[in-house]
Parts: C-alpha cells; structure tokens; sequence
C-alpha cells in the first residue's frame, strides 16, 4: 500500500510476521526504477514485505528504458542476453518470458589497420593479420587464462596494463589492448585494476558453447519495453507501488526509528527502511545524516559515463554485432549492429539498427558534447570506416546520454567502497558501484542485488526488529511529526 503522506493523519496496523522470513511486513521505499530497484522490489515483496518504488524518470528501467526510434520502439542502449546469464533468464522465467526468447548465433569484427576484419571463430583468430602466431598465442593464453582465475582480489591489487603486458607481451598490449581499453576508458585505463578485463573476458568467455568457437546472444521480442512492462506489470499486481516522475530530495532519520523521505516536489512520506539504487554521487547528496566519511566514499567514486546514438537505417551497415575499434583516430568506443541479433521485419519494422556509443569518465567535456556535432562526428566517421555508407541511409538518428553508468574498477577499488548497510538505521546503499566481481550489465546487476539484500540487507533488518528498533505502531511516528513540524 502507498505509505501515508505526514501532512495526513493515519493508523499503522501492527505488523504481520512472514513465516519464510521471520520478520515483520513494514514499509520500504526503494529508490530508483532501474533493473537493481526492480530486483531489490522483488525479493522484498517475496519476504512479504510493503514496497513503494520511487523513480525520478517518467518511467520505469533506469538505463534498461525504451524510446520510439520513428514508428519502431527500441532499447535507448544495447543490452543483449547471453546464454550464461542466469539470473536475467530467471527473472524472465518468472515473467513468463524466457521461452520466448529468440537466439542468435552472432559475429565479431575487428577495424584495424583501416580494415574491417573478422574475428568470429578460431580459423578467423588464427589467420588475424595484425598480429604475428606467436602473438596471437598469447593472446589467446591471456584469454583462456582468465576464464580460470577465481582469485579477483588479487588482480585487483594490480594494473589492467602491468597484468596484460606481463601475460600478453608487449606486442599485443600496444596493437590490441591498448588501444580497446583506451576506446573504452580514455586515460582512465592507467588506474583501472586488472579485475576490470578479468571479469570482462570471464563473461564473454561464457558466452561460447565450445571455447572460442560460436557466441550466442539473446532478446526477447520487444526488447527491454516488453521486459518492463511485464515486471512492472508483475510487482503491481502485487500491490508494489509505482512513483514515477518522484526524485528523492533528502531521506531523514526520526526518533521513532522510521525515515522521513522529501520528494523534490516538496511532499514527504514515511518509510520503515529505505534502499537506495541510485549512483553513488547522488546517494551522497540524497541523506545528509550519513557520516562525512560515507559522503567521501560515494562522492570520490569514479563512473564511466556514455554518449550513444541510435541510428536506423534502411539496410545494415555489416555482417558483425560488435566491431570493436583498435584505429585511435576513431571517435568511437565500438560500432553495434543490433539489427544482427534482432529480426529486423519483426522487431524494427525492416529496418536495421546500429548504435554508436563512446564511453567517458563522469568529468569529460564531451558528455556535454551538441547533437548536432555528435552526429556529425559519427556519419563523417562511418563514411570514413565504410565505402558503401551513405548519410540518406539514415533514416532515424537520436543520441542518449547518461553521466553515471558504470563505476571505474580503479586498484583496491573494492576496499575504498561505501557500506551497504550505513550509519543511518533503516537507509541501505546498495547500487551497481559495488559490483567488484565482474562488469555491468543487467546480469550482474541483478546478481548483486539478489546476493547483497539477502546476505547484507535482510539480516541488518531482522536484527532490528530484534532490538525493537523498527517501528511497530503509529504513536511514535505522529509524535515525531508533531515534533519535527
């Protein structure tokens, strides 16, 4: 049930314990609508628990939300599904989803040297010409050798750069790493830990049925919309409640125990506990009654932000899903051609959908970069990178932006990270920041949430109830109020 504004007299009726769980139904709010805010909802709806979600966007799914390219609808950035990715299949199996999902046996480009060059299977592996056989061994080794590490911590005590031209050799550092970590970080990648492409190539490597040999890569029709729209759909008829267009201004801690949330609209209600699942510079600016050093731990953490454009054709511009980019003259992390894993007759109403994302660190100029001068930069590069495009192909053409999309796994990143469960009784951080074991993705992301509510949240919340710290009635609550006003 939608938890009472203060302003409103109202009566708390006495908790109702869940067997499974053995804890009190009270109020959450969970703060922001993302894939994590989504999953975090669930798990407490299943320990029974009355859930609100607050997004500060007109809709649901954070980074996962859909828009209208033309007549066809379309995630703003890539997401695919790999075969390995248990947790989303799960949630989609929940959803009654997962048996409609479509596979698709995908290909990877490489553009070097000024030449677009597969590099889809061993035989294409073998014979890739900017590397020499011994290089290509190597870096093969490096590859196979990180599927095998379990250790993380100890790559994260290193450098992505010491780690890969100890294992890799010189060689292939500066003809393929480098300059794909430099696509994909900027200078950044001189600070970034090795765990970074540990978890990176572990991932991927997960992705073959048979070493190096066939990636399959996974959607469900409609894409992230359709996801959405059935998971939101699901917590609703659950009696979740959905506060779109809601950012949160400040969250307080009362005597009572309970939490005062003020709305940037001015209106405030009252939460038992709340989990926050936005970036980590806003959860600093979000509560003011953390400690300085929670503030300086959310605040200093790094994030990679991104400027990605989609743009629909009317046919497609290659035969790879990725081309991953290793010429430093190109202004663009990678070039995705969605259109190679979704059916473009079904899902793009026959046309063909490429996305053209760079990747920055949270402070550079060129997050701020015009529409108009990044599109020009992106056809100018492609008709540069490709001798059959042309600009009247285009058809649709939008670029989407976000500041804060991944933290940068720096050295001894997971060692300077805020707590989940903070000083502020009730107020929980738990965002994609602290995914130390692997990279962002919604997989991962789910993962974290599902593991850290269960082991970090949830037992936090127990003992609170078990010291009679969690508000049982509203008499103290009201009192409070009356107080505080």
């Amino acid at each position: 049930m939608p938890a009472s504004s203060p302003t409103h007299s109202s009566t708390k009726s006495a908790p109702t314990t869940t067997e499974s769980n053995n804890a009190p139904a009270s109020r959450w709010l969970v703060i922001g609508g993302g894939v994590m805010g989504l999953q975090v909802a669930t798990d407490l709806r299943d320990r029974g628990q009355n859930v609100t979600i607050a997004e500060a966007a007109p809709t649901m799914g954070g980074l996962t939300s859909a828009w209208n390219l033309g007549d066809v609808i379309w995630d703003r950035f890539y997401h695919v599904t790999l075969m390995s990715d248990t947790k989303i299949r799960d949630v989609l199996k929940r959803l009654g989803l997962e048996s409609k999902m479509k596979w698709v046996e995908t290909k990877t480009g490489f553009y070097a040297g000024g030449r677009l060059l597969s590099m889809s299977n061993t035989s294409e592996f073998l014979k890739f010409p900017p590397l020499t056989l011994i290089e290509k061994l190597r870096l093969g080794g490096t590859i196979f050798y990180a599927s095998k590490i379990r250790n993380w911590r100890r790559l994260e005590k290193l450098t992505v750069e010491k780690w890969l031209r100890r294992w890799s050799g010189r060689g292939v550092f500066e003809k393929i790493w480098q300059p794909l970590l430099q696509a994909k970080l900027g200078e950044a990648y001189k600070q970034t830990s090795a765990a970074f492409i540990w978890a990176h190539t572990a991932r991927m490597y997960k992705a073959r049925r048979s070493g190096m040999k066939t990636e399959m890569f996974g959607y469900v029709p409609g894409g992230y919309a359709q996801i959405l729209e059935s998971w939101v759909g699901w917590l609703t008829g659950r009696d979740v409640t959905m506060k779109t267009g809601s950012p949160v201004k400040n969250v307080a801690p009362l005597d009572s125990g309970e939490l005062l949330v003020e709305f940037a609209d001015g209106h405030s209600e009252v939460y038992d506990n709340v989990v926050s699942t936005i970036a980590s510079p806003f959860i600093a600016q979000s509560c003011d009654a953390l400690t300085q050093t929670e503030k300086d731990q959310h605040s200093n953490i790094r994030y990679l932000g991104v400027v990605c454009a989609s743009m629909l054709m009317d046919k497609p511009i290659s035969q790879y899903y990725v081309t991953n980019i290793t010429d430093t003259w190109v202004p663009l992390t990678a070039v995705i051609e969605m259109s190679t894993i979704v059916d473009p007759e079904s899902e793009l109403d026959g046309k063909h959908l490429v996305y053209l994302p760079k990747y920055l660190p949270d402070d550079h100029v060129g997050l701020n970069e015009s529409d108009d001068d990044y599109r020009e930069k992106c056809l100018s590069t492609l008709e540069k990178m490709y001798d059959h495009f042309s600009r009247d192909q285009v058809i649709e053409f939008k670029i989407a932006r976000a500041k804060y999309v991944a933290a940068l796994s720096t050295v001894d990143y997971s060692t300077r990270l805020p707590p989940i469960v903070t000083s502020v009784p009730g107020f929980y951080a738990l965002n994609s920041a602290h995914i130390v074991k692997g990279n962002l993705n919604v997989n991962e992301t789910i993962t974290l949430g599902e593991e850290k509510l269960a082991d970090e949240v949830w037992p936090d919340y127990q003992q609170r109830v078990a010291l009679g710290q969690v508000a049982t009635n509203a008499t103290s609550r009201d009192e409070e109020l009356v107080s505080s006003s």
